[in-house]
């Protein structure tokens, strides 16, 4: 068996110490500048709906109980079962609560940190496949500096974790190809994939890699060695899943088999569904610029099909994709698994170019494609400039990508290499100041702000109560907040609920409309039972109480 264990070692004896030691600060460097990133400004927004207000209930709920109860291995959301997904990343996250406490901070930090750790993993990665360093560089940087890998990867999700335990798999399967000993991380890969996203993704990426190995090196599936380590990092999930079925029976097949696994290929489970080309669209929509060289990358991998490289990028991407896109349920984060081949693909494209003969001119459809970039941001920064002059982190951002694009624009013509580095660090830049801003997490503009809610409901409501509010849907972040369950009401629903003495919350809109008379002293009584309006001290009556920033008003019954 060979004994070593980087394949960019080879033969160890003739690498000079000072190589070994620069993969390693790489690595460093990479790791520092992904947790900066990751980490920038990661708790000043409030958690979004729906999975991390969800996420962070339940990691609540597995760090206030007690070890003995075994929340952790059985957890629960709001005293009912939590089977959604494996607990592996909650429980992390309660640990972190039981040191940091409770806060948006400590409930995005896990993810975050493991997101950041798959950029080095990345470099790793492409440097079994590469022999020049600087493809693996040049792959790495591109990871890095996705929007959607950032954005995604700071959230409290799972899927910022299944990129890292994703490209630890393909990382050890890679060196199972030259040193056996990595099969063993091979199955604990999978494990860990399975116990955070669930089965199917383990199945779904573990037949990615047998495609790749029976294309590239169909000697190892027949391998004792790698047969033994998968069979080992089956055998916890096999046991977490046998515990879940003994623990609950009947109702763990139903809901977590079923429903919220084997129906979202189906179906469009919670509404979310989409076309075909549903996850084309969004990566021609976020990962700009990289998508354009990605594309590039592709092209030059269709026409290397003996290289390792070209079959790993052209199977983990499109296996995937098709995939996805033939799945009945649509969600955004789904598409995360194919940007690590898409960071591939773009390594490519630029190393390619940065190899390049000085006679030979770089392509113009590159020129082409930074000019068109460079005058769209300029017309956007024009447009921002004249609605929203206040917003200085929005034009900032504008004017940031307006340089490096244009600085591109100009290197590329004048066939300089030192447009790679300016790209990467003008996007970097760039990346820091939008996530050192609030739009980063801009679904929270999608409905009204809960912190301020929250506030309303937890000083003037009893733990005891419950608490209705007149919104369209149930937001789990308001639960989170609020520290109980607040039950989302219509407004049919509200005219019957306000003849009884309940605790609502009423948009102030919707206040003025209700059948209700009020006095000096904010006091609100139902007409429509023919109170008189002097008896204010009537179950029929409620007190109104807002807050500064809510938009809504809490109506207390006065007992």
């Amino acid at each position: 068996m060979n004994r070593q264990i980087f394949t960019w070692e080879i033969p160890l004896y003739r690498l000079k110490s000072k190589e070994l030691w620069w993969e390693w600060f790489y690595v460093l460097i990479l790791f520092c500048a992904a947790i900066f990133l990751f980490s920038l400004n990661l708790g000043a927004l409030p958690l979004r709906d729906w999975d991390e207000g969800t996420f962070a209930q339940v990691a609540k709920e597995i760090y206030e109980s007690s070890f003995s109860h075994w929340h952790w291995l059985f957890p629960t959301i709001w005293q009912e079962p939590y089977l959604n997904k494996p607990p592996l990343i909650h429980s992390l996250t309660a640990v972190v609560y039981s040191f940091l406490g409770v806060s948006e901070f400590s409930t995005r930090i896990i993810g975050a940190t493991l997101t950041a750790s798959s950029v080095p993993l990345l470099y790793l990665l492409a440097r079994e496949l590469f022999l020049p360093r600087y493809y693996a560089l040049f792959s790495s940087l591109a990871y890095l500096t996705m929007m959607p890998v950032i954005r995604h990867g700071r959230l409290a999700m799972l899927d910022g974790a299944t990129l890292c335990f994703q490209l630890l798999l393909f990382l050890c399967l890679l060196k199972t190809r030259r040193d056996l000993r990595w099969a063993f991380p091979v199955g604990l890969s999978l494990a860990l994939i399975c116990l955070t996203k669930g089965w199917m993704m383990g199945v779904l990426l573990g037949a990615i890699a047998f495609l790749f190995l029976l294309w590239d090196t169909p000697r190892l599936l027949t391998s004792f060695y790698l047969w033994s380590g998968i069979i080992l990092g089956v055998l916890p999930v096999v046991a977490w899943y046998a515990a879940q079925y003994l623990y609950y029976g009947e109702t763990f097949i139903h809901t977590a088999i079923q429903e919220q696994s084997l129906n979202r290929v189906f179906t469009a489970v919670e509404g979310n569904q989409g076309a075909v080309w549903y996850y084309l669209v969004e990566l021609i929509k976020y990962p700009y610029p990289w998508i354009f060289l990605a594309l590039w990358g592709f092209k030059l991998a269709w026409e290397n099909l003996n290289w390792s490289w070209s079959k790993f990028i052209l199977i983990s991407s499109s296996i995937y994709l098709i995939v996805i896109s033939l799945m009945g349920t649509k969600l955004p984060w789904y598409v995360m698994p194919i940007y690590p081949s898409l960071a591939l693909a773009v390594g490519v494209a630029l190393g390619e170019v940065k190899s390049l003969p000085s006679y030979i001119s770089y392509p113009s459809a590159w020129k082409q494609f930074f000019s068109l970039l460079t005058v769209a941001i300029m017309g956007g920064f024009i447009y921002f400039a004249i609605t929203k002059p206040e917003d200085q982190h929005l034009l900032t951002i504008f004017i940031l990508l307006f340089i490096t694009f244009l600085s591109v624009t100009i290197l590329l013509r004048k066939k300089d290499q030192q447009f790679i580095p300016v790209l990467f660090w003008g996007m970097f830049v760039s990346l820091m100041v939008f996530f050192s801003s609030n739009h980063w997490l801009w679904e929270l503009n999608e409905a009204f702000a809960v912190k301020p809610v929250a506030n309303l409901v937890n000083e003037f409501v009893p733990k005891d109560k419950k608490v209705y509010i007149n919104f369209d849907y149930e937001r789990p972040s308001l639960n989170f907040y609020s520290e109980r369950q607040v039950t989302a009401i219509n407004e049919e629903e509200l005219k019957q609920l306000i003849k009884s003495p309940n605790y609502l919350l009423v948009n102030h809109k919707i206040l003025e409309s209700l059948n209700l008379v009020s006095d000096k002293d904010n006091i609100y009584c139902n007409l429509s039972d023919n109170i008189p309006e002097q008896s204010t001290h009537s179950f029929n009556c409620f007190e109104a109480v807002t807050k500064p920033k809510s938009n809504f008003t809490l109506l207390k019954p006065i007992q």
